[in-house]
């Protein structure tokens, strides 16, 4: 027995069509229109029986953004191309690294044959397509340019992951020379202050101060060793409880925000990240007021968060955008003032855009600078630590050699 559909298509014009077919089933109906050359937006069924969408349980596995990305420009050149939504899909699930991806993808074209939209299918998958992804994706569908938003998705993430690249790239040095500082002091803790111990011990005279705290220490790390670590992992657990309310983060990040070096990297990170983003999402056709909230939940900064968030209000009740980013405090006066232009000539994702290149290129240069000053202090404050123990060990010897050179 045939059942009534209603569809929601695009046809090759990008014009919308809006109809009723008789079918067997959902995919019967996109068969039909995908012949007739139309792009299946939705389809809904009137009457009778629901049509069952096989579903795939996926668990907690994750996609990285790398394949994240390569989907998104494959995916844009297939649609360029010419081939159906479907077929790109298809072919996508088969090439794909990440076989949760391919997973994923799979049941994305099992949606779309039984007439769901690309974004409502995407949206099934909130851990593996961000709220930006899908509303960039809905943005392209709404005006007939998913090929050119997936290419911008594709760029977004490049740019995202060149500049973590690049901040990982320069810290790992600095951070080699700490974690090499803290596996020697432990070291001489555990092995060495033990064996001067036991020296001092046969000379019976009191230790001096520095020595006997150094003694002290080893004795209770190797003893009492599980304290430590109770109150070191009781420490980090509070910290993430605390982290994890809103109040918490919004402190940590205003600490953050405050630090005198890491501070300005922090700043300049997320006046980046707010940029590109916002201006990516107004690029793509996405209103205003959707793309701050957007922008808004990924800003990664819950001070920037709540600017953006209280900037959306404002715009609600009239404002412009530059004037309450302004009255936050938490945006540079370049920021606004760039902003302000792009508002006046209606070329505000241009001029964010800018923004975005231009701080970029400043996380790059001050963290390049952070290194060249993190690498000298790395390597003073190794000499203080080993320097200091060796004194602190060597300490009694020099006591004893004074007391008999005056005997």
């Amino acid at each position: 027995m045939p059942f009534a559909f209603d569809y929601k298509a695009r046809d090759k014009q990008g014009r919308i069509l809006m109809g009723t077919l008789e079918a067997d089933s959902q995919a019967t109906v996109v068969t039909k229109l995908q012949q007739m050359g139309y792009i299946v937006l939705n389809i809904s069924q009137k009457k009778g029986a629901k049509v069952a969408t096989p579903v795939l349980k996926l668990g907690g596995r994750k996609v990285k953004t790398k394949d994240l990305t390569i989907f998104s420009r494959q995916f844009a050149t297939m649609i360029n191309a010419g081939l159906s939504l479907t077929k790109c899909l298809a072919i996508l699930s088969e090439q794909t690294e990440s076989p949760a991806l391919a997973a994923i993808i799979k049941e994305v074209q099992q949606d779309i044959e039984g007439g769901k939209a690309l974004s409502e299918s995407l949206a099934k998958h909130p851990k593996t397509f961000s709220f930006f992804f899908i509303n960039m994706v809905k943005a392209g569908e709404t005006g007939g340019v998913l090929d050119s938003v997936l290419m911008r998705i594709a760029e977004h993430y490049e740019r995202e992951s060149e500049l973590k690249r690049r901040i990982k790239s320069a810290m790992a040095y600095p951070m080699a020379m700490f974690g090499l500082i803290l596996v020697m002091a432990f070291a001489m803790i555990i092995f060495v202050v033990p064996i001067f111990a036991k020296m001092f011990e046969q000379f019976g005279s009191e230790l001096p101060g520095p020595t006997q705290m150094l003694v002290n220490l080893s004795n209770f790390i190797q003893t009492k060793w599980y304290i430590l670590f109770a109150i070191v992992a009781g420490l980090v657990y509070l910290f993430r409880r605390y982290k994890a309310t809103e109040a918490g983060q919004l402190n940590i990040d205003k600490i953050k925000l405050k630090l005198p070096v890491v501070g300005i990297l922090s700043r300049k990170l997320a006046v980046s990240r707010f940029s590109r983003t916002l201006g990516t999402l107004v690029s793509s056709g996405v209103p205003i007021l959707q793309a701050l909230d957007i922008t808004a939940d990924t800003a990664g900064n819950a001070v920037v968060a709540q600017a953006v968030k209280q900037t959306r209000t404002s715009i609600k009740e009239g404002e412009t955008i530059a004037r309450p980013l302004s009255a936050s405090g938490v945006f540079p006066p370049m920021v606004v003032q760039m902003v302000a232009v792009g508002e006046e000539t209606g070329a505000l994702d241009t001029m964010l855009q800018k923004v975005a290149d231009f701080y970029e290129a400043e996380v790059s240069a001050t963290v390049e600078a952070l290194t060249s000053i993190i690498e000298p202090l790395m390597i003073a404050f190794m000499g203080l630590i080993v320097g200091g123990m060796l004194v602190a060990l060597y300490m009694p010897m020099f006591s004893i050699i004074t007391k008999m050179g005056g005997t």
